[in-house]
């Protein structure tokens, strides 16, 4: 049932180690895994700095490195690392000091609870401006890829601002006989146009400024030789060099370009009900989605399911079906009256997107609809039928996620109600209610573990060293009603709240030994390793009932390696130390995961009966940077010279294996020799020399 959890990497400035200990506990139990170093000098600092960062805790003074010149180190070499002072007293001169000199927040060194979730408000924020900047790459390369495009397109394309070109393509410059781009810039687009359709084009450009969406004119255009010929534009919305501006797209007409027309038309449509069609109405959504959040403009969705579908179809047959669908359409067109944007959604889903309606202001309109289409008697070849909707509602505002989980809510909606005829607008509350309800989940659970929803995978762990003993760790996945996975992180804290932690472990434990028998029965000496909670940790009945299990499945103690994780050990330790020395007696296997985050990670060793220790996955990451490469090293040596076989995991790609096969590591496990699968089916035999 291991969790990864996102590893903090601390920096600590205190004198006292015992203090430095303390803070690294308050974080350990406030469910945050850390890896920590406690900064001795200006020099030290300035060596770490070279590796990455995500907090600095500052003591209210140090005789090693003052607080002051930490933080202007780290502004000075660019590093964002945010500061947190902690102070020997309250005092607000104090406080505006410390903000003065840098630090992001300065509160009282005794106040552990505001520290945390200071930490965290701080964490969160390092992680927006993070991916602040991942996404500003990433818009860089989107921009370079886009200006290729641009400059390969067969279409002719320019960008103008206040009606004056700033950039055009190469098919522009050819359908308008240019040779260079700089003999448009600056030229009034106006200038293109033949003077016949000039006033057209002005006005034009003055309702476009006031429509929302793309706009096509068309019109002749001159050549820089005066010849003239029939073109049509069409407007969007664009950026050029990060400024605001005007997008032009210019065809040639054709004499296909009616049949042209036609086909962009049908493509976006339902042949049905002439309606948009899923996959345009779904742009539109976007669309939509794009104005809440940029410009303010709410949007209701309505999701509008027709009741007993499949009654319908099985008495009128498909092509009844089809007219009543094409009669609802018309009906849905003369209620609404232009003022939504329609679509046939699904077979029997319809949907209405309403721009600058709230749900709530859709409501009303939407309630007169139900009554309408529960009166209307439906003509399906001289037969009459009726029928009702269901409609589920959902908005678009400035909060808006992903336009899709706005169709998924206003589905549900529709879905949830009992009886048709009705109408269910979605509630921001309930999802709020049933994140706080952990009710929900523990019950989750309980029914996992009754009827048996709960799945293993295991995942290689591969020797580097030629050892040829197949070895796997066990992972634990809960299913939902859909049969989809739950990750641990979303249920095991929940189970563990519950007191139900001892049982999820031992139903692992059960099932692994289970399928560890059938596997080593055909011939394969494997070895599995099993986590082990915390709640596990702490139960003195586990040793007993495990002794019991192993002898009735007649499997070698040795088949079996417990992984307790580094923090759940360093916060349990005397319970850690009976439980390794009493699987050792039982001449089980036992591994240490997420090892390194701890202050002084090898105290720890010094108390447990430990075979296996798993760094970290702190320690896998940036690997091709050589102050990353020794760290993990000196660890290793530290390890090795005390006996101990190391795990690496996360390895994710084929340039870290040289990296870690020359720092000794033990074993590797990772997505780059194998995900996690319901079956133990790695060729080991494949890894031999």
């Amino acid at each position: 049932m291991a969790i990864e959890k996102k590893t903090i990497r601390l920096l600590i400035l205190e004198d006292s180690q015992n203090e430095a200990e303390r803070l690294v506990s308050l974080f350990r139990n406030s469910g945050s895994a850390t890896r920590v170093h406690r900064l001795t000098s200006s020099d030290d600092l300035n060596e770490v700095l070279q590796q990455t960062w995500d907090l600095l805790i500052c003591a209210p003074s140090s005789e090693q490195l003052s607080p002051t010149e930490a933080i202007s180190t780290i502004r000075r070499l660019a590093k964002d690392v945010p500061a947190i002072q902690l102070l020997a007293d309250n005092d607000s001169d104090s406080i505006t000091e410390a903000l003065a000199m840098g630090a992001q927040d300065a509160l009282p060194q005794s106040d552990d609870e505001r520290l945390i979730l200071v930490a965290k408000r701080e964490l969160h924020n390092l992680e927006e401006r993070r991916a602040r900047r991942r996404a500003e790459v990433a818009l860089r390369e989107a921009e370079k890829r886009c200006q290729l495009l641009l400059e390969s397109s067969v279409d002719a394309i320019t960008y103008v601002h206040d009606g004056m070109h700033i950039y055009a393509n190469r098919a522009y410059l050819e359908l308008f006989d240019y040779e260079d781009a700089d003999e448009l810039e600056g030229m009034p687009m106006i200038d293109l146009i033949d003077s016949g359709d000039q006033g057209e084009f002005k006005n034009f450009l003055k309702n476009y400024a006031d429509s929302e969406s793309t706009t096509e004119l068309r019109f002749s255009g001159v050549k820089a030789g005066g010849k003239r010929f029939k073109a049509r534009m069409s407007f969007l919305p664009a950026t050029y060099d990060g400024e605001p501006c005007t997008q032009v797209v210019i065809r040639s007409d054709a004499d296909n370009s009616e049949l042209e027309e036609k086909l962009r038309e049908i493509s976006s449509q339902d042949l049905v009900t002439g309606l948009f069609n899923r996959t345009h109405f779904l742009e539109l959504i976007d669309a939509a989605a794009d104005r809440a959040v940029n410009a303010g403009q709410p949007s209701s969705l309505a999701y509008i399911r027709l009741d007993q579908y499949a009654t319908l179809l099985a008495d009128i047959g498909i092509a009844g079906i089809d007219m009543l669908l094409a009669d609802l359409a018309s009906l849905l067109r003369t209620h609404f009256a232009g003022e939504a944007q329609l679509a046939r959604f699904g077979d029997d889903v319809f949907a209405a997107l309403q721009l600058g309606l709230t749900p709530e202001q859709a409501e009303p309109g939407l309630k007169v609809l139900l009554k309408k289409v529960e009166g209307h008697l439906f003509d399906v070849n001289g037969r009459t039928a009726q029928t009702t909707l269901s409609i589920g509602v959902a908005g678009l505002n400035e909060t808006t996620p992903k336009a899709q989980i706005v169709v998924d809510r206003a589905h549900r909606c529709a879905d949830e109600q009992e009886q048709g005829n009705n109408l269910k607008l979605f509630n921001p509350a309930d999802v709020i209610a049933a994140a706080a309800n952990r009710g929900d989940v523990v019950a989750m659970i309980k029914q996992a573990l009754d009827n048996n929803g709960l799945r293993l995978l295991f995942q290689p762990i591969i020797s580097l060293r030629g050892d040829n003993q197949e070895h796997y760790e066990v992972l634990l996945r809960m299913l939902n009603s859909k049969g989809e996975e739950i990750q641990p992180t979303d249920f095991l804290a929940d189970a563990v709240s519950a007191g139900l932690g001892e049982k999820l472990d031992r139903w692992v434990i059960l099932n692994a030994i289970k399928q560890l028998t059938e596997h080593r029965s055909n011939g394969h000496n494997t070895r599995l390793f099993v986590h082990l909670s915390s709640a596990s940790l702490q139960d003195q009945t586990l040793l007993p009932w495990l002794s019991v299990a192993l002898k009735a499945a007649r499997l070698p103690s040795d088949a079996l390696a417990f992984q307790l994780s580094e923090t759940d050990a360093v916060t349990y330790l005397k319970q850690a130390k009976a439980l390794t020395q009493g699987l050792n007696e039982l001449h089980c296997k036992v591994a240490l995961s997420q090892f390194g985050c701890a202050l002084n990670p090898f105290n720890s060793l010094k108390h447990l009966h430990i075979d296996f220790v798993k760094i970290d996955g702190s320690f896998s990451q940036d690997l091709n940077r050589p102050e990353n490469q020794e760290a993990l090293k000196t660890l290793l040596d530290s390890l090795h010279s005390q006996a101990r076989l190391t795990i690496v995991p996360f390895v994710e790609s084929a340039t870290m294996l040289s990296t870690l096969w020359q720092a000794g590591v033990n074993y590797i496990q990772g997505y780059y020799l194998q995900g996690p699968t319901q079956s133990m089916n790695y060729d080991f035999a494949s890894d031999d020399e």
